[in-house]
C-alpha cells in the first residue's frame, strides 16, 4: 500500500510522523534499528491484544523510500498537553485525569513485555558514562526494589495521551512499555515534565499520585537516581545536565 507523506505532523532527530487518510505513519530515518523498530511494533500489538486499554492499532510495518515505517490507526483527537497549555484554569482537572489514566494502565498485566528490572540492569550495566562506583551503587539500589509485574508505559507524558472529542482518551507510542514496578514509572514520568520545565505540574501530579494510590512518596523518590540514569543513557541533547543532578544515589529525606 502506498501513503501520501505530505502531511508531517511530528519530526524527531530519528523519526517523521505523517498523517495520511486515517493512517498515522511513524517513518524511521533510514539507519535505524530495525530491531528497535519491529520491537515497538510488537510491543504495541501486545498491548492492543493483552489489555482492553485503547490506543492506535498497529496496521503494519512497511518500508518506503528506503525507510522502515509502522502505520498505526489515526486517533483524531488533542493531545492532554496541548490541552493543559491551552486551559491553565483547568489543570486540576487535567492532572487528575492524566494520573488516573496512569493508574488504570498500572491495573493491567501484559506478562510477554519485558521486564523492568531486566531492562534497567542492562542499560545501567552496559553504559559507558558512568564510572563503576557509579554503576554499583545504582545497581545495588535497583537490586533492593520490589519486584512487581504492573503494565508501565515507560513515556507516561500527557502528549501521549489524546482526548477525543467525545472525551475518550487514548494512549499512544508504546515503544518503552514494560512489567514493573509502578514507582519507577511514576519517577520516570515526574523526571520527563520535570526536563521540560513544568516542576509545578510534577510535584502536583505527584501527590495526586500519592494521594489516590496510598504508595508512600518516599517510595517514588528513591527510583529517582535510577530512572535518571536510564533517561541520561540515551544521551538526548540538552537533557544530561539536567538529569546529572537526579543520579547522586543518596537517600532521601
Amino acid at each position: 500500500m502506498s501513503y501520501n507523506l505530505n502531511n508531517p505532523i511530528a519530526k524527531r532527530a530519528t523519526k517523521v510522523v505523517y498523517v495520511d487518510e486515517g493512517n498515522t505513519i511513524k517513518l524511521f530515518n533510514e539507519g535505524y534499528s530495525k530491531a528497535d523498530i519491529f520491537n515497538e511494533a510488537m510491543n504495541n500489538a501486545r498491548v492492543e491484544e493483552g489489555t482492553d486499554l485503547n490506543t492506535a492499532k498497529v496496521k503494519e510495518v512497511t518500508v518506503i523510500d528506503n525507510k522502515i515505517g509502522i502505520v498505526y490507526d489515526y486517533i483524531e483527537g488533542t493531545t492532554l498537553a496541548e490541552l493543559m497549555e491551552k486551559n491553565p484554569g483547568k489543570m486540576n482537572e487535567y492532572l487528575n485525569l492524566f494520573t488516573d489514566i496512569q493508574m488504570e494502565i498500572f491495573s493491567k498485566k501484559v506478562p510477554l513485555v519485558n521486564r523492568m528490572s531486566d531492562k534497567y540492569k542492562r542499560r545501567i550495566g552496559e553504559a559507558d558514562v558512568f564510572d563503576e562506583n557509579t554503576k554499583y551503587d545504582l545497581l545495588q539500589r535497583l537490586d533492593g526494589m520490589k519486584s512487581h509485574a504492573k503494565l508501565c508505559h515507560g513515556d507516561f507524558v500527557p502528549s501521549n495521551v489524546i482526548i477525543t472529542e467525545s472525551g475518550e482518551h487514548y494512549i499512544i507510542d508504546w515503544a518503552h512499555v514494560t512489567q514493573g514496578n509502578a514507582a519507577a514509572d511514576v519517577a520516570s514520568t515526574y523526571l520527563q515534565l520535570c526536563m521540560k520545565g513544568k516542576k509545578d505540574w510534577a510535584e502536583k501530579y505527584v501527590d495526586l499520585y500519592v494521594e489516590k494510590s496510598g504508595t508512600e512518596k518516599i517510595y517514588i523518590q528513591k527510583w529517582i537516581p535510577v530512572v535518571a540514569a536510564i533517561q541520561y543513557v540515551k544521551q538526548k541533547p540538552g537533557e544530561k545536565e539536567i538529569l546529572k543532578q537526579w543520579i547522586d544515589v543518596v537517600e532521601p529525606q
